[in-house]
């Protein structure tokens, strides 16, 4: 029996998944199945906490559940203490372009940063906050004591000695607040980032709401010109189309320095790279992917690991596809001993099975429970009836190769949608008797010549 589940988050899984949309919550009320490709995942993440760094494509076909894994994935590493940015690719989306489309990219996976205690996107403002206080937490808890009994007997003297431990407070904070920024000038644009960094501390702690908002632009990536982040915060850089991925790194680096285990950075919908119809524009974001796979394995990212989701036509069309992009190619490519049955799930793509038939009928099994929750009704089909169900869906011609989680989910919500708001009404009767007749072609009793009379095809 599924365990009970919230009905705010009921409401979200039924009309997510009636919808064809992966929700971005509960997810861990109807996961199943793909525990290898999991547990693969994982330990990248282990790795990246440790202070490395993982690239992975997560290949399958629409609706095979690529999407629904990438945000599984997504849940697990906020709750383990990562901060999580994704983002669907899109025209205005990509890599690289001539029109502002990677720093658009940039923009959406900020917008969309994640933690623990922010799970649905936003969450700078917050870490930013969380750290600087955490700070001044520590220091608190750790300046001398003999200090702290020296500035009570000065006390009487007036506020002067609560001025100097004032001062002497703000001094330690400031210098770790240095301390984590200095440790990102060293990085490519560190400086600026570390500057910006310092420049949120000071309006922290003189309460300038209008210098917090303007270092916010300018982490997002939202002022179009150095000259005015130059009036505004006295830093002559922005983030740019050239440089945005430098940026994730260095935020990567910070993150840690703030806490977090480290930063996934998720992407989805791979294919509207393949769909751009300019040949030169394809190869500059597939330099882009390239130069993204090389880092991670040549040691050159650090506390940063990348999910990339699209379909096997993205990845392996050989003209417009990744595997087009021959430096891609070679280092994609599986070897000579992964079959389809004998997967390699340490190598760069994972690929995505079918989810078997007990994986399917435990699903629909958890859909039929959750669905009773939200409308607070007893489940009334049976296991008979599941699996008739799922038999139906099996036996559609070219279901074997064709057919997807997705479509079975939206037909299985249909099926209970259906008996619930029609209870005289039995599977049977609306699923028929799972016998299929083949089309006739032709004109309805059309009269046939003669010469073609004994002919068959």
């Amino acid at each position: 029996m599924t365990k009970q589940v919230p009905t705010r988050i009921a409401n979200i899984l039924i009309n997510a998944l009636k919808g064809g949309v992966v929700p971005r919550a509960g997810l861990e009320y109807i996961t199943v199945g793909r525990t290898q490709e999991i547990a693969a995942i994982l330990h990248d993440i282990e790795m990246i906490e440790e202070g490395g760094a993982s690239f992975r494509f997560i290949v399958g076909k629409y609706g095979s559940g690529k999407s629904f894994l990438l945000q599984t994935i997504r849940n697990y590493a906020t709750a383990k203490g990562f901060a999580v940015v994704d983002a669907d690719l899109s025209p205005e989306r990509r890599f690289a372009g001539t029109k502002g489309q990677g720093l658009a990219t940039y923009k959406e996976l900020i917008k969309n940063l994640s933690t623990k205690s922010k799970p649905d996107g936003g969450a700078l403002p917050l870490i930013l906050e969380k750290w600087i206080s955490g700070i001044q937490m520590s220091v608190r808890t750790r300046l001398p004591v003999e200090d702290n009994a020296r500035s009570r007997e000065k006390s009487a003297a007036g506020d002067m000695a609560e001025a100097d431990s004032s001062a002497e407070f703000d001094r330690e904070v400031e210098r770790q607040i240095y301390a984590v920024a200095g440790s990102l000038e060293g990085m490519v644009n560190g400086f600026e980032f570390a500057k910006a960094v310092v420049l949120y501390w000071k309006a922290y702690r003189e309460d300038d709401a209008a210098l917090k908002s303007n270092v916010l632009r300018w982490f997002r990536g939202e002022y179009p010109t150095r000259k005015e982040a130059k009036a505004d915060l006295g830093i002559n850089f922005i983030v740019t189309d050239e440089t945005w991925y430098d940026f994730l790194k260095i935020f990567a680096a910070f993150l840690v320095g703030a806490g977090y285990k480290g930063m996934l950075v998720i992407i989805d919908e791979l294919v509207n790279i393949f769909k751009i119809p300019n040949s030169i524009t394809r190869a500059n974001n597939y330099e882009k992917i390239l130069t993204m796979y090389n880092d991670v394995l040549q040691g050159k990212a650090r506390h940063i690991g990348f999910l990339m989701g699209g379909t096997p036509q993205c990845i392996e069309d050989k003209y417009k596809g990744v595997f087009s992009y021959e430096a891609l190619r070679s280092r994609l490519a599986e070897g000579h001993f992964a079959t389809a049955d004998v997967k390699d799930l340490s190598a760069p793509i994972i690929r995505l099975q079918m989810l078997t038939q007990e994986e399917m009928y435990i699903l629909v099994e958890k859909l039929q429970n959750i669905h009773a929750q939200l409308y607070n009704y007893t489940p009334a089909l049976t296991q008979e009836d599941l699996v008739y169900f799922l038999t139906v869906e099996y036996n559609r011609v070219g279901a074997e190769t064709h057919i997807t989680p997705r479509e079975i989910i939206r037909d299985f919500i249909e099926l209970i949608n259906i008996l619930h708001q029609n209870p005289q009404k039995t599977v049977s009767q609306i699923l028929g008797d799972n016998s299929f007749e083949m089309a006739k072609g032709g004109i309805p009793d059309e009269e046939i010549q003669d010469e073609f009379r004994e002919f068959e095809i």
